[in-house]
């Protein structure tokens, strides 16, 4: 899993990313049969959008990261919540071997990866994470909307614009939450041998120029994220394409991918 995404980039984070409705969190506490006696596993949590919801639905939630200061706010995030069900490992995919023999294997109810599965090597990370598995748990890839940039709506197509002149080259990323990404999810699930299913959650949010712009600036690595003086300019440009500072709707679709694994 790739790291880099420290520094005012983790505060963008923190500050921007869109969190998850209840409805999200009930389809993986039924998938799983998740409740209080549970351990989770939220690998590249960031900065906890879905370890801390999480937290108070099961026993334990392991939020895990390989960059410090996505955890340093998610901690602090959690001790301001009064949340004491969660803890926080530096580490990646790669770590998951030794996390299982750290929690003893045979006691997560679930492994969850949101909005991350892109960075990591999805057969070696599902057959890896097998062992940790109690009977019916499993592991969940969850996809929270569409990147901004790439949403098929007026605003969507203004940011893509004034994101693509700021960088200087076409933006066409879409971080794999395309069907091609979910197709990789269903198939890598299903040779490791889990029993595949699938959910959407759906639903309408408001949307701020200043979310936008911080969600944009919360998808770049600390190397890549541009000057304060071409962020402000980018911010202007972007409330000037998009008529002023009001609030648009963003229409998500949250995609729940799991897989269940065996007795």
């Amino acid at each position: 899993m790739a790291t880099g995404f420290g520094g005012e980039v983790a505060a963008y984070y923190a500050r921007h990313r869109r969190g998850y409705p209840p409805e999200v969190l009930d389809a993986l506490a039924a998938a799983f049969r998740l409740g209080a006696d549970d351990t989770v596993v939220d690998l590249g949590c960031g900065t906890g959008q879905l370890s801390l919801p999480l937290a108070h639905r099961v026993g334990t939630v392991v939020g895990v990261d390989p960059e410090p200061d996505m955890l340093a706010i998610a901690r602090r995030t959690a001790l301001e919540q009064g949340t004491a069900s969660a803890t926080w490992v530096l580490g990646s995919d790669s770590d998951v071997p030794a996390l299982s023999r750290l929690l003893g294997g045979g006691r997560v109810g679930a492994l969850t990866v949101a909005v991350a599965v892109h960075f990591m090597d999805r057969d070696a990370l599902f057959a890896a994470a097998r062992p940790l598995m109690r009977p019916g748990g499993g592991i969940a890839v969850v996809t929270n909307g569409e990147p901004l940039w790439t949403q098929d709506t007026e605003w969507s197509l203004a940011l893509r614009g004034c994101l693509e002149r700021m960088l200087g080259h076409p933006v066409t990323a879409r971080c794999q939450t395309d069907e091609d990404g979910r197709r990789r999810n269903r198939e890598a699930l299903v040779r490791a041998g889990y029993r595949y299913e699938e959910t959407s959650v759906r639903y309408d949010a408001p949307l701020t120029v200043d979310d936008m712009v911080g969600g944009v600036f919360s998808a770049m690595s600390a190397e890549r994220l541009p000057s304060s003086r071409q962020r402000a300019a980018f911010a202007a440009e972007v409330r000037d394409a998009v008529g002023g500072p009001g609030v648009v709707t963003e229409r998500v679709i949250v995609r729940l991918q799991w897989g269940i694994a065996g007795s």
